[in-house]
């Protein structure tokens, strides 16, 4: 169930509650591919930093380790010891990123070369549905095909068709599979994914064809792949009016501090990126003030936290000196200790918006947030 609690402009703070506990929006996903975060952050580090919602990919999942045997270890969600919310991704990104390992996209779905040891592997939306029901997450995400944003319209039109057949049989399966004695969580949510590249009638049109199968949630997938930021917003701007207001909303893969204050500013209610972790394995740190490199040499003395105003683990223990001297000596615990300030200060961005939302200052909080991040680059 979906509530919306508050709403200032299009911002909007919700309650959503799952099979594997509340989600309070909006609400950043820390992005744990193969069921772990990269930088040696454990389960356990993510409770403690206010994660709420992890998320997995089906691809990597059943390449890796396989879904099957995670399924009879009880669901991922036991696999890695997280108690919590988990998010899916279909697989359907790979059809976009993999393309020197994948065979032309047909109706029934993709044929891939396994990125780890090159054995052929078919996915197609019914292969997709069955790998997430064996990984028995929280929310399950529908098969589709990320078209380039700066492909021909003919390409995106004749993609966008054939990604809602797929959302179709997605939908028929997951309510197949839900009927199994097998089926670890009957109570899977499923997603839907709006396409379109930047053409707002393609993206509207869709809009309005997939929030009629009345889903648990629709993402706006396909954006932060090369277009704009203007482009972006432009999206979004036209297409999140057209989805349902009592179903949650997810921006896919965005992004920076500054696009997901902007995404929430239009109505959105999750967003997952890989920015944090991967930034913080090599030293690049965020706080409001700017983001900091702590490979620079002015930081080989400098004994304050990372940000004075931050109550995340390493803020509270260590100095930018020692985190210096952990990266340079090329100590894993260096890595580990930014990538966890960093899903901190996402984690803690979200709270302060949705407490800006409550308070009717929305727009105020994040006009103040932007104009840091432009004078700062973030």
């Amino acid at each position: 169930m979906y509530t919306v609690t508050a709403t200032d402009g299009r911002a909007k703070r919700a309650h959503m509650t799952t099979v594997h506990g509340d989600i309070e929006t909006p609400v950043f996903m820390n992005v744990g591919t193969v069921g772990a975060i990269k930088g040696a952050v454990s389960s356990a580090d993510l409770e403690e930093i206010g994660c709420q919602v992890e998320l997995s990919n089906t691809y990597h999942l059943h390449v890796r380790t396989g879904d099957k045997l995670i399924h009879d270890l009880g669901g991922l969600g036991r696999f890695m010891n997280w108690r919590h919310p988990i998010l899916t991704d279909s697989g359907g990104f790979q059809v976009f990123s993999l393309t020197s390992l994948r065979g032309k996209i047909k109706e029934e779905g993709v044929t891939f070369a396994s990125h780890i040891d090159g054995h052929r592997i078919f996915m197609g939306p019914e292969e997709s549905m069955q790998i997430q029901s064996n990984l028995a997450s929280t929310i399950a995400m529908a098969f589709d095909e990320c078209p380039p944003s700066k492909a021909e319209r003919s390409y995106i039109e004749t993609s966008v068709a054939r990604t809602t057949r797929w959302l179709y049989r997605c939908k028929a399966e997951m309510e197949r599979l839900k009927s199994l004695p097998e089926t670890l969580n009957p109570h899977q949510m499923l997603f839907g994914i709006n396409q379109g590249g930047i053409l707002e009638d393609v993206r509207i049109a869709h809009a309005k064809e997939i929030r009629s199968l009345d889903l648990d949630g629709y993402a706006i997938g396909g954006l932060a792949v090369g277009e704009t930021h203007e482009e972006m917003y432009r999206i979004l701007d036209a297409v999140i009016p057209e989805l349902p207001k009592d179903k949650p909303t997810y921006l896919m893969g965005v992004g920076t501090p500054a696009n997901i204050v902007e995404g929430i500013r239009r109505g959105v209610d999750f967003f997952d990126c890989v920015l944090p972790a991967r930034n913080g394995r090599h030293g690049h740190v965020y706080t409001d003030k700017g983001k900091l490199n702590l490979w620079n040499a002015k930081y080989e003395r400098d004994d304050r936290p990372i940000d004075e105003d931050c109550g995340c683990p390493t803020c509270r223990m260590y100095s930018r000196a020692y985190l210096r001297h952990l990266l340079k000596a090329n100590e894993m615990l260096g890595m580990r200790l930014c990538v966890l300030h960093n899903l901190y200060y996402y984690n803690h961005l979200m709270e302060r918006a949705r407490r800006a939302i409550e308070e009717h200052r929305y727009d105020s909080f994040a006009d103040e947030r932007i104009e840091g991040y432009k004078e700062f680059g973030l």
